[in-house]
């Protein structure tokens, strides 16, 4: 593919521009004729990202020069340096890369006699404000949170960390979205041996477009086993959890109208720390983190052993003999944990499809309806639908989305196991997990169990416990 370049004469540029630009054919792309101190000149630009009134005082300096004025000027720097007071401002050669920058937002001036174009960030993008995220919600933390404006986003991060060697690298992904995406680092904290990986797979991807943003570039970038759920990625709406990551020394990619933020590369352990740990005091946040990693556990094996248990019934001490159901069931109890498993998942699309005056109400009334009846018509017992209850808000004790449905297939992998082959299938199913974990890598390629293993007792303490801050003062 041959890049054309700009000349110096007005017209063949427009030419090649309109060529490319469908301004004829698509009613938000405007091209306007102008005369700047005697010479022809064209704008271009996508309508409704342009700020009016910014762009409106720049032109009224152009018509207001003289052709005197003009003929002084030899190049587009020359211009630029006289008579363009705005910011934002650049210039380019290459006609490709005029046309992306102008379906981008910024817009771009073409004036005879000159063969660059003036690249005028003059844009403006619907936004909304930085609310806190619902998902990441923190009791004493700040209330702001990303949106799907990138430069807002970096000004999020910066307002934080005002480190002169953060850094912010932008790069564009998709043959026709062409999709702003920035890679956040501290220079010196961050591998560079990550660094560049990240860029180099970033760079590779050969796509026509990030359709569903954040989930198409994890998909681009990472190689994983289809069988494999666990997340190779955290995804974070919150600017405090994303600064206070890249201090860590992690990598952060940022991709325009996405407000989640990925943060690379993370381990098993990464997910077990919240916000709030690090906002109550040392004793508290230990507590909260231990709570959120037990009920993690508590998750994973409840129903399983559960159904272990009822297993053989008739060996237990008579003490824990009362978790037996009181009536007989027609409906194996394997069968009734796996229709409550795709039950819950029901009503969780059920509430999310529906508008969120009457989302509640449906999860609410629909779960208690259902329940009753379902035990009414001797379906389900009490039992199955109490433990499947807990394991389900224990779920929401988990900020990550991704790694509660790793841990629900993983449990119902189990129970399956389970009602097959008793306490061996409950072993096999436990050995099955441990080893999706430890034979899972991080985006880099490394340890996905890490700082188990490799082993790093410091690290790994820092992970599992809150610890206190320690002071870089001189004693």
């Amino acid at each position: 593919m041959i890049n054309i370049k700009l000349t110096k004469n007005v017209n063949q540029n427009y030419t090649n521009i309109l060529s490319k630009l469908k301004v004829k054919k698509s009613f938000d792309l405007v091209s306007r004729e102008i005369n700047i101190g005697g010479r022809k000149a064209y704008l271009f630009f996508v309508d409704g990202f342009m700020k009016d009134e910014v762009a409106e005082r720049i032109l009224n300096k152009f018509i207001s020069i003289t052709k005197e004025e003009m003929n002084k000027v030899n190049n587009v720097t020359d211009f630029m340096s006289s008579y363009i007071a705005h910011i934002e401002a650049d210039k380019e050669n290459d006609i490709d890369k005029i046309v992306s920058g102008v379906l981008s937002g910024p817009m771009a001036i073409i004036i005879d006699g000159l063969d660059e174009a003036i690249m005028l960030d003059v844009r403006t993008y619907p936004a909304r404000g930085p609310e806190e995220p619902q998902k990441e919600q923190s009791l004493k933390g700040s209330k702001d949170g990303f949106v799907e404006t990138l430069v807002m986003n970096t000004a999020l991060i910066r307002r934080r960390v005002r480190d002169e060697n953060l850094v912010f690298e932008m790069m564009n992904v998709g043959n026709k979205s062409k999709t702003d995406v920035c890679i956040g680092y501290i220079e010196g904290l961050a591998k560079t041996d990550n660094i560049e990986l990240i860029k180099k797979k970033i760079e590779s991807i050969d796509v026509r477009a990030l359709v569903m943003g954040d989930q198409s570039l994890v998909e681009t970038l990472t190689k994983s086993k289809w069988y494999n759920p666990f997340p190779k990625i955290k995804t974070t709406q919150r600017p405090d959890v994303a600064s206070a990551h890249v201090l860590e020394g992690k990598i952060l990619i940022l991709i325009d109208t996405s407000p989640n933020i990925i943060v690379v590369p993370v381990s098993i352990f990464d997910f077990m720390q919240e916000a709030d740990d690090y906002y109550q005091p040392i004793i508290t946040g230990n507590y909260l983190r231990f709570i959120r990693n037990l009920t993690l556990l508590i998750t994973l094996i409840l129903t399983p052993v559960y159904l272990l248990l009822i297993e053989y019934i008739d060996r237990l001490p008579v003490w824990i003999k009362f978790i037996e159901p009181e009536k007989g069931y027609a409906v194996p109890l394997i069968i009734q944990f796996l229709l409550l498993e795709l039950a819950v998942d029901a009503l969780k699309l059920a509430s999310l499809n529906t508008p969120g005056a009457l989302g509640m109400s449906l999860s609410v009334v629909g779960a208690l309806i259902l329940g009753d009846f379902a035990i009414k018509t001797e379906w389900f017992v009490p039992d199955t639908i109490l433990y499947t209850a807990i394991v389900s808000l224990g779920g929401f004790a988990q900020t990550s989305i991704e790694l509660g449905f790793a841990i629900k297939l993983c449990r119902m992998l189990l129970l399956v196991l389970t009602s097959l082959f008793k306490v061996w299938g409950f072993i096999i199913g436990l050995i099955i997990t441990l080893i999706l974990l430890a034979t899972n890598k991080t985006i880099m390629g490394q340890s996905y169990i890490y700082p188990l293993y490799p082993f790093d007792g410091n690290a790994l303490k820092h992970l599992l416990f809150r610890t206190p801050i320690k002071s870089n003062e001189k004693k």
